[in-house]
């Protein structure tokens, strides 16, 4: 139920898309690819955003 409910928030949209925004801006500063993050920010939130900050490239 708790789960139906968080998914009919708009505040849900609306943050997990400025984090992937936000995603994407790191990745570029860090010179990665913007679009690919963004899209990994999509399915991963906050996770994409600790795997942005630690890793190197490669």
């Amino acid at each position: 139920m708790l789960y139906l409910a968080t998914m009919k928030d708009p505040g849900w949209y609306a943050g997990w898309g400025t984090l992937a925004l936000v995603n994407a801006g790191l990745a570029q500063g860090k010179n990665r690819s913007g679009l690919v993050w963004f899209l990994i920010s999509l399915l991963l939130g906050p996770i994409a955003t600790l795997l942005i900050v630690i890793l190197d490239r490669a």
